[in-house]
């Protein structure tokens, strides 16, 4: 079957992402059978409006790859990671791609976009839980380490209830371009770009 990308084009397109960390080789072939997936459902299904897989690579990749590297050194091992509206899987799915030993739920209300959750989730051999549902229709005492949102319809609306998400202590993930910042946030600029932030909010 014909790649999407080379693997080594991934790894170069992703490594300013990686703060540091070499992208292994398990990690890589991982990336670009989560991008074949991407590339041929995108293709009949409108998971994102990016359409060049080397564009795909680092956006939603890289950009998802750096949150979890900035992740990695403020949440411990088996922590309980929730991907509020997770799309086609970002920035949840190469958060657990990077840190297997976390449990990411990807949330994602639309039918055709956690169909191909659930798919890639197979495809890539992991146990990440896909809820095909709305965030606030999960039991009320449940509660996650961190909670992510990237690019989420009603963002104001969406932070409220994902705030209600995070347990004490947890922490609250945007990935943003600019948005307005509440004070005492933690915000980390992205590689390669003025406006891309990753925002840490302790709750």
């Amino acid at each position: 079957m014909m790649r999407a990308l080379p693997v080594e084009t991934i790894r170069r397109l992703v490594e300013p992402y990686m703060d540091g960390l070499e992208a292994g080789d398990a990690l890589l072939q991982q990336l670009s059978s989560y991008l074949d997936l991407l590339v041929k459902w995108n293709a009949r299904t409108n998971l994102t409006a990016i359409r060049a897989p080397e564009e795909m690579v680092v956006r939603h990749f890289g950009e998802s790859l750096f949150a979890g590297r900035q992740l990695a050194g403020r949440v411990a091992a088996g922590g309980r990671i929730l991907d509020f509206g997770s799309g086609a899987g970002f920035p949840g799915l190469p958060i657990q791609l990077l840190l297997p030993e976390m449990r990411v739920t990807l949330a994602e209300s639309q039918g055709k976009k956690a169909s191909f959750l659930r798919e890639a989730v197979r495809v890539l051999g992991l146990e990440t839980e896909v809820w095909g549902g709305r965030v606030e229709e999960m039991a009320a005492d449940r509660r996650f380490d961190v909670v992510t949102l990237r690019a989420v319809d009603r963002m104001e609306e969406a932070v409220v209830t994902a705030r209600e998400r995070v347990a004490g202590g947890g922490w609250m993930v945007r990935l943003t371009a600019g948005d307005a910042v509440d004070e005492g946030a933690d915000v980390v600029t992205m590689p390669g770009s003025a406006a891309g932030r990753v925002v840490f909010e302790r709750v």
